[in-house]
């Protein structure tokens, strides 16, 4: 898969997305294993906990169309270049890494950059 059509959707995803607090919107786009993919926008809340962030809305619409293995997250947000994921969509992410690495993609001013979750969290929690 092309990491700039990952982006190019995350981009569309971030459009979309509800940041009346904040200001900061972000766009995930992730590819499954099937090789579709599913996007997702934050959507925050009066109640901050109660926000949920780009990729674990992105990770929750392709697990509820059947997918349990995840490729790639791409994000975007126009407030920022290289948006890595929160420490909680990290761990989320890490959920579903099975035994294949899985990708972030980010944009930069150069393009893209590309981390595997292992890198962004080194010792995620498992059971």
């Amino acid at each position: 898969m092309d990491y700039d059509i990952l982006l190019k959707k995350a981009q569309e995803a971030s459009k979309n997305a509800y940041a009346k607090y904040s200001n900061f919107f972000v766009g995930a786009c992730v590819l499954a294993e099937s090789g579709k993919t599913y996007v997702g926008c934050n959507v925050e809340n009066a109640s901050y906990g109660l926000a949920i962030c780009a990729e674990r809305n992105a990770i929750a619409n392709a697990i509820t169309n059947g997918e349990k293995s995840i490729l790639a997250v791409a994000i975007y947000s126009p407030n920022i270049d290289n948006c890595t994921p929160c420490g909680a969509c990290r761990q989320v992410i890490f959920e579903f890494q099975k035994d294949k690495e899985i990708k972030i993609i980010t944009k930069t001013q150069d393009g893209c950059k590309i981390y595997s979750i292992n890198e962004l969290l080194p010792f995620g929690f498992e059971l």
